[in-house]
């Protein structure tokens, strides 16, 4: 009987291959530059057409390859870059073998190259994997590959390409993520001969580098994190908090200056924000990690893109703990882009020297709103009212400018209270101008960070269910709650096994009296299943505690009279954090004089 196993030929062995290592022309992108990185390139250039599906050229300037080397290349698992043919000491980005051949099997490529200190120059190339020749070429130095019709040999894969736009799109970030872990390296890319990202050598630094991609805004609102923990090392940049993002597309993680999708990164950075930002916003960053070779394997994923640790909590620690020390450093600090956007808000353009452009109505709307502004008179204060926040009668209103001014209090940082607008906006003067706080945004971090200490000194109180409650899920999910039950219980949910399916709830937290246990639990395992215990935990009692402190902090609408006004920025000034809420809102906008006056034309 003839067997029905065969040895498949090289040329399907490749394209096999190719499945894995190339997604999209941005793999192919990715693949080649990270070669002429590991070639001692200094000038890179790329050029593509129609998002890559018709060309893909990379140039460099590196060390380039000989005749022999050029056709060894082109072979399957052929390096230069493994030493000692250690899988555990890889200090190159491309070692597998596999993306040269792999990209060749499924396009028409050619590779042109000149070796360092040789004088004569050598191209070879193939199509659909086929070599076709090798002959002597015309170029000065380093190496050139042309790779056109990408997927011409397996036309299947081009129906799975997006559209060009989008492909174009996904090479600018491959670019933007290799360009930002190489500021000493320059990277020009050019679509159609139109050029889409020039980022200089000229003034090589990473805050240069990191400027230019992701902003000099990004730069005056981040904080800058430097720790080294054994041979671990973290540097770079991270927002602050009221800096964020609707998603994670800014996240710029490296490992080993190689850039990582890693769920033990991305995890380690959410849990370092989750104090400060709602779980459907994002921060900036731009972290390089730095470890010893053999301590993270690099060589679990065909394309790279993810790591494995070897201490991973260790990591996970030390990336949460330096980012959370680096944001409590700079807790009272907001974005500026708030006050930016106030500037534009209220800014007029005129037709003429002295009438409003009539298609500019926010100033309009606002002058009409003020109209009907409530003002509190500011009072001096009166010892024999000690009670904060509690229900008091408002004082008698009088006009704005009839506010007595209180110069001895003028250098708190976040000023005295003047006005409460609409019963929700403290309004505070400062030397250098005025601040608007949110009362209840205000309130609501304050109290969370007294419960987190209450919780940290005493735990969490919980009561008794007079009629137990039975929650059914999947069995699976049960054996994962089962699993987790003594740390989950530290919470002050205690529950037990009451089915292969169900669990019985025989007590909850205090402060869950009203919550839904069923989409609590649920929570809880679908943080079990994607985060680990670790931060699922930890989330969740932050989870508990943001939800009590929203519901027990100063609601809007809720008049303050100035003594609580004033003892409420007073807390602020001597709590961290104070200038963000829990979900990375601002809790105040501040507005110096210099920003009034140009409101006013008055500069």
């Amino acid at each position: 009987m003839q067997s029905q196993i065969r040895i498949l030929p090289q040329v399907i062995v490749n394209r096999i291959a190719a499945g894995e290592v190339i997604e999209r022309p941005a793999s192919v992108v990715k693949e080649l530059v990270e070669n002429s990185i590991d070639a001692g390139a200094k000038n890179i250039e790329i050029q593509i057409e129609e998002g890559g599906k018709n060309l893909i050229s990379i140039k460099d300037d590196g060390k380039g390859m000989t005749k022999e080397e050029l056709e060894l290349c082109i072979l399957r698992h052929a390096t230069s870059k493994l030493i000692d043919d250690d899988l555990l000491n890889i200090n190159s980005f491309g070692f597998r073998g596999e993306a040269i051949p792999s990209i060749g099997s499924i396009s028409r490529m050619k590779i042109s190259s000149l070796k360092q200190g040789e004088s004569t120059s050598y191209q070879i190339i193939l199509e659909g994997g086929e070599l076709k020749e090798i002959k002597p070429a015309n170029i000065s130095k380093g190496t050139i590959v042309e790779i056109r019709d990408l997927f011409y040999a397996t036309p299947a894969r081009l129906k799975f390409l997006k559209t060009e736009r989008t492909e174009k799109s996904k090479i600018v970030e491959v670019i933007e993520k290799i360009s930002l872990s190489n500021p000493d390296i320059s990277f020009i890319l050019r679509e159609n001969g139109k050029q889409l990202l020039n980022f200089r050598n000229d003034n090589a630094s990473i805050q240069n580098r990191i400027s230019e991609i992701l902003s000099e805004e990004f730069f005056k609102n981040s904080v800058e994190i430097n720790s080294q923990r054994n041979n671990a090392k973290i540097s770079g940049f991270i927002s602050i908090p009221t800096y964020n993002s609707g998603n994670s597309t800014n996240q710029f993680l490296f490992v080993n200056n190689r850039p990582v999708k890693d769920k033990i990164l991305q995890s380690s950075l959410r849990a370092a924000y989750q104090d400060f930002l709602a779980r459907d916003r994002f921060p900036i960053v731009a972290i390089f990690l730095e470890l010893p070779p053999f301590e993270v394997d690099v060589n679990v994923h065909p394309a790279k893109s993810e790591v494995r640790f070897r201490f991973e909590q260790e990591i996970r620690g030390m990336i949460i703990g330096t980012i959370k020390n680096a944001l409590a450093a700079n807790s009272q600090k907001t974005s500026t882009t708030i006050t930016s956007d106030v500037i534009h808000l209220f800014k007029t353009e005129t037709t003429n020297q002295n009438s409003f452009n009539e298609n500019k109505t926010a100033f309009h709307n606002f002058s009409k709103t003020a109209k009907t502004y409530n003002f509190v008179a500011q009072q001096p204060p009166n010892n024999s009212e000690k009670q904060i926040f509690s229900p008091m009668e408002l004082r008698p209103q009088v006009r704005a400018f009839e506010i007595q001014e209180r110069t001895e209090d003028r250098n708190f940082p976040l000023g005295y209270a003047v006005a409460q607008i609409h019963e929700n906006y403290i309004l505070s003067q400062t030397a250098e101008g005025f601040i608007m706080v949110d009362q209840h945004a205000a309130h609501e971090r304050l109290t969370y960070e007294k419960l987190k200490k209450q919780f940290d000194e005493r735990g969490i109180r919980t009561f008794q269910l007079l009629i137990p409650e039975v929650i059914e899920m999947e069995e699976e999910e049960l054996n994962l709650l089962l699993e987790k039950k003594n740390e989950i219980e530290n919470f002050g949910l205690i529950f037990e096994k009451f089915s292969p399916s169900a669990i019985l709830i025989k007590e909850v937290p205090e402060i869950l009296e009203k919550e839904s246990l069923k989409k609590l639990i649920k929570s809880i395992i679908d943080d079990i299943i994607e985060h680990g215990e670790e931060l699922t935990l930890k989330e969740k009692k932050e989870h508990i505690l943001e939800t009590y402190a929203c519901h027990t902090s100063v609601r809007s609408g809720r008049k303050l009279n100035l003594d609580e006004m004033n003892a409420l920025l007073r807390e602020m000034e001597a709590t961290p954090a104070s200038g963000q809420c829990n979900h990375g809102r601002p809790t105040y906008i501040k507005l110096e004089l210099k920003d009034i006056e140009k409101l006013f034309g008055r500069s």
